[in-house]
């Protein structure tokens, strides 16, 4: 069995991290989805426990005193955290575990998790991203300027990503998304017992 691994697809708000995660665990049964927990509000057709674990500040800080998260974060005034025990128990399954995270969030985990995967998703255009939160109709005006600002802000951290992903059209941001899923599957350090692998598929091995 190959070894599991975390899926980092981070990048501003507005970049189209969940609609883009979303098309992905569409297309394949072989992806688990890590649900963060926030201090924030649902939104319109948000779910307890599909989309986030919604807690209040008092839960989420008695979770952070547990060491209950892989990473956490205060992002436009709400918190958010990775639950620890869950993405490491899907990995060492074999699972590939995809985290739709902030940029704060996601530095933290490569810190912390050395063994994940990174990808950087950006706008078309930085007008593109306003358009998207606009059209969200979810932010006051205060929270859509504020968002936007900190995107100019977090494009400084894309060299400390493994790979990027311009989401123009959802269906191309996928299709590259897949090919970096499939180059880190063939990673030899994520296989177990390759060699005997190999012998036992009739290959041959030069000491």
């Amino acid at each position: 069995m190959s070894k599991g691994f975390l899926l980092v697809l981070s990048g501003p708000s507005g970049s189209g991290k969940g609609t883009v995660g979303k098309a992905l665990m569409e297309k394949r049964s072989d992806i688990m989805f890590s649900v963060s927990v926030t201090t924030r509000k649902p939104r319109a057709g948000e779910e307890n426990g599909k989309n986030y674990y919604f807690v209040s500040e008092k839960v989420f800080e008695e979770m952070v005193k547990d060491n209950k998260f892989l990473e956490y974060a205060l992002v436009h005034n709400n918190y958010y955290g990775t639950p620890k025990d869950f993405v490491y128990e899907q990995i060492e399954k074999g699972e590939i575990v995809l985290l739709e995270i902030d940029v704060q969030g996601a530095l933290q985990i490569k810190r912390n998790c050395k063994d994940a995967v990174f990808i950087f998703l950006l706008p078309p255009t930085m007008d593109e991203l306003k358009n998207r939160i606009v059209k969200r109709g979810t932010e006051s005006e205060e929270d859509i300027n504020t968002r936007f600002e900190n995107a100019f802000k977090e494009l400084d951290f894309v060299g400390e990503y493994d790979f990027f992903v311009v989401n123009d059209k959802i269906e191309k941001a996928v299709e590259d998304i897949e090919a970096i899923i499939h180059a880190e599957k063939l990673r030899v350090k994520r296989q177990k017992d390759i060699k005997q692998k190999i012998i036992s598929l009739g290959g041959i091995i030069h000491e």
